[in-house]
């Protein structure tokens, strides 16, 4: 049984102030934010504390990533509505669900079959209609290429390069790089096959995105 309560939201409003004094500045992705009830990701053990800006573990080593931080990556995005975009690593489906409440086309994968399986689960429940796939997020999604966007929700060691083959020219890419504690986060605009943009946006922590299905 999913249920939002008015306390619920109240705490969702409280999370959006505190995101927006972060620095986050698109209002298409504060109001997403307060949209998507974060404790439906969350085990019950954790809804008190759903709406604090931190990241919580969520099985397979995983975690469900600090609110501020998808915002952060979702603003780099640049959506608009009716985009088609790419996200590897479902994870819990949180961010996936913040995608799909700003109207655009999601396509999501996972490499953790328990992950998957509870996030498919969770958001047809919710009625959201991301797409999830479950397979090897190094090789993207090429039947369903190109996209508009494509999102990694992992740490890589470098950037992979079949996700900027499955992007559109004119598109972008936005991935946490590098090994060790923390990564650099990267955007990555196409505007062409051997013209790519590279741009970074500060120091963030990620779990290591990992290749082979379990």
């Amino acid at each position: 049984m999913l249920t939002d309560t008015y306390r619920h939201k109240g705490l969702r409003k409280r999370l959006v102030e505190e995101v927006r004094a972060k620095g986050i500045r698109n209002e298409d992705v504060l109001a997403s934010l307060e949209a998507v009830p974060r404790h439906f990701f969350l085990d019950s053990s954790f809804v008190e504390i759903a709406y604090e800006d931190k990241p919580f573990p969520i099985g397979s080593g995983q975690t469900i990533s600090q609110p501020y931080t998808v915002a952060f990556q979702t603003e780099l995005l640049e959506v608009k509505k009716g985009l088609k975009v790419l996200e590897i690593g479902t994870g819990s489906g949180y961010q996936a669900a913040i995608l799909a409440q700003m109207g655009v086309r999601v396509y999501t994968i996972e490499r953790h079959r328990s992950l998957y399986t509870r996030a498919r689960q969770l958001l047809e429940a919710m009625n959201c209609p991301a797409k999830l796939f479950y397979g090897d997020g190094y090789k993207g999604l090429p039947a369903f290429a190109p996209f508009d966007r494509i999102l990694v929700t992992a740490a890589a060691p470098a950037i992979p390069e079949a996700l900027i083959q499955q992007l559109k020219t004119g598109g972008m890419l936005v991935i946490p790089v590098g090994g060790g504690g923390t990564q650099i986060m990267t955007r990555i605009i196409k505007h062409g096959d051997e013209n790519l943009e590279e741009q970074r946006f500060g120091q963030f922590r990620f779990v290591p995105m990992l290749g082979n299905k379990e």
